[in-house]
């Protein structure tokens, strides 16, 4: 979701080199957001080769910014943590 702004939309090609992942890989992390109502997919062909270009909706976009929230807020929180990295309890 961080790689799709509000007017953005990636092919499934720009997306696969952004994240860094393989093609299964990111063609399930698309069908679980697409089926979350986070991300629409769309099937197309460039030339002759076929295309799959995904766009967030506001659903997914909300969810993401809430999300951010939630992290920021822990964050400023401080964690709890201690040196070592785990947190007290």
């Amino acid at each position: 979701m961080a790689s799709l702004g509000e007017e953005i939309e990636l092919d499934f090609a720009a997306l696969r080199e952004i994240l860094q992942c393989g093609d299964s890989a990111l063609s399930k992390a698309i069908s679980h957001l697409e089926t979350a109502g986070y991300v629409i997919a769309r099937k197309d062909r460039l030339g002759s080769r076929p295309r799959t270009w995904v766009r967030p909706t506001r659903v997914g976009l909300d969810a993401f910014d809430g999300h951010l929230q939630a992290l920021r807020e822990i964050v400023s929180l401080g964690g709890g943590a201690t040196r070592g990295g785990t947190p007290e309890l």
